[in-house]
């Protein structure tokens, strides 16, 4: 143990180390390579949270499949708005990760992509009249143009046999399916960018330390006291900006900050759990992510789908997730998190939020007493003929929904990412989960353009970003030919099919 205390000045620090700090470490450094950059987490390993692969879904989330992007008004229309928004945002990741493999910067993209078909799959008349008008409004759009829809079993069958398997023929069914849909390892993204990202001069990466106390000074740099949890190395660290990503540690983190851009936010956690598949013969039968239609009230993270994964060189098959409660704010965490998030400025929207969405309460509630039978029933809606022994529980990843002050409704609870920037651009703090990993590099430019904005602006920089990014700047919804060619371009890549 040793009672110095080590002081340092770095330009960046960057708490926690998921998807989100890799994508704003490596592109600042790609930005400007001479700031230097301290990355701080407390477990001892990088993706261990939110990041891990069997955390999160692994869908390359670009709308293709989930249909809690594209909500059915009361008047039964349908907007594609959020739909595009997402789906832009992921083929920016792929253009910025093909520059990374391209490069050089991170290699084997194998490891971390690999080609999915993306399906939507429904089933009564009211469901399949939606997902036909969805498919309607949707495939209008370059984005979405080689989306497919079928009501034909023989075309269902083909797209997904493991699912059509001992279905009732006399239900109507339907279908959509885009081939260009992803699998994406984020744990090992994640990785392979804070490997690349510590080979360079002015990186440092401290595991096994967490970040205790946040205090902006006179002059707008902050002070940070961090303590290393396996010697007891105390740290002062003086940094000109910070960004906090660190999943469910977001909150006690922002609250410790004590900026008035944070004052009313709290955060309902929300746990998971999947039932994967033990046996080989079953796994291999599906080659697909099927997403399904999620119960009501439930939290965007618990839209139910079938997942064919590629995890550690391994495939994989996964259902679920499954809901639950815990006060945890991690997966590592602690239950006092939730209590102790409680401040006098986020308790009455807390509440207000708490109560306008009793319907969540009573599912999760349902969630947390369902019993193993309860869970092969919601699996034998998608896969009809499985068996208990095929298939056992492991616990997920843990989320925290954000909740925050409203003028008309006083508080409320919002299932997308929310990014708290302060007026002087010195600290960012993102909160919030779905859908996160997919749409990194776009949320992170985002903060480099609220933080950086005299730099983000130069010829300099703009140029930089057009490299990484081709079309950077262009909106790929509206200019089907530059789509068309990134598309081309990142698929040969990052080899996919």
């Amino acid at each position: 143990m040793s009672d110095t205390t080590i002081r340092t000045n770095p330009d960046v620090i960057l708490i926690g180390a998921g998807i989100m700090s890799a994508t704003l470490g490596v592109i600042l450094k790609e930005l400007q390579p001479n700031l230097t950059i301290e990355i701080y987490e407390r477990l001892d390993n990088a993706a261990c949270e939110s990041s891990d692969a069997w955390n999160n879904a692994g869908t390359g989330h670009s709308a293709f499949c989930e249909l809690n992007y594209t909500p059915e008004a009361a008047d039964g229309s349908i907007s594609p708005k959020k739909a595009i928004s997402i789906a832009e945002s992921f083929e920016v990741s792929r253009q910025f990760w093909a520059y990374l493999v391209q490069q050089n910067k991170v290699v084997s993209p194998e490891n971390f992509i690999k080609s999915v078909p993306h399906l939507s799959f429904v089933w009564g008349e009211k469901n399949v009249a939606y997902l036909k008008k969805r498919f309607e409004v949707l495939q209008s759009n370059p984005l979405f143009k080689e989306m497919d829809f079928s009501t034909e079993f023989s075309a269902l069958q083909e797209w997904m046999p493991l699912v059509m398997e001992g279905r009732d023929l006399t239900e109507p069914m339907a279908a959509t399916k885009m081939d260009i849909g992803t699998d994406v390892n984020f744990g090992e993204l994640t990785r392979s960018m804070f490997n690349y990202l510590q080979s360079l001069e002015g990186v440092s990466m401290h595991f096994n330390n967490e970040v205790r106390k946040l205090k902006q000074r006179k002059d707008s740099s902050w002070r940070i006291k961090v303590r290393d949890l396996t010697t007891n190395q105390k740290r002062r660290v003086y940094p000109k900006f910070i960004f906090i990503g660190a999943g469910g540690g977001s909150l006690p983190l922002l609250e410790n900050a004590n900026i008035q851009e944070g004052k009313g936010y709290g955060g309902f956690p929300v746990s998971g759990q999947w039932l994967k598949c033990t046996n080989p013969e079953v796994i291999a039968k599906h080659e697909a992510k099927v997403y399904g239609k999620a119960s009501v009230g439930a939290p965007p993270m618990s839209v139910p789908h079938i997942d064919s994964r590629m995890i550690n060189g391994e495939k994989q098959l996964l259902f679920g997730p499954f809901a639950g409660f815990s006060t945890r704010f991690l997966k590592n965490g602690s239950y006092s998190d939730l209590p102790l998030s409680i401040k006098t400025d986020n308790i009455i929207p807390m509440v207000i939020a708490g109560i306008k969405n009793i319907p969540l309460t009573k599912y999760l509630i349902e969630q947390v007493r369902q019993k193993p039978k309860d869970r092969m029933d919601a699996l034998r809606e998608y896969v009809p003929n499985a068996r208990s022994k095929d298939w056992k529980l492991e616990r997920a990843g843990q989320r925290v929904q954000v909740i925050k002050k409203d003028e008309k409704e006083g508080g409320i609870l919002e299932f997308g990412t929310e990014v708290i920037t302060t007026n002087d651009g010195t600290l960012s703090v993102l909160l919030g989960a779905s859908p996160g990993a997919s749409t990194a590099v776009t949320v992170m430019l985002d903060v480099v353009q609220k933080c950086f904005k005299d730099k983000m602006d130069s010829k300099e920089w703009q140029s930089k970003l057009k490299v990484m990014i081709p079309s950077y700047g262009q909106a790929l919804n509206f200019n089907a030919d530059l789509l068309a060619e990134v598309r081309k371009n990142t698929a040969e890549t990052l080899k996919l099919n």
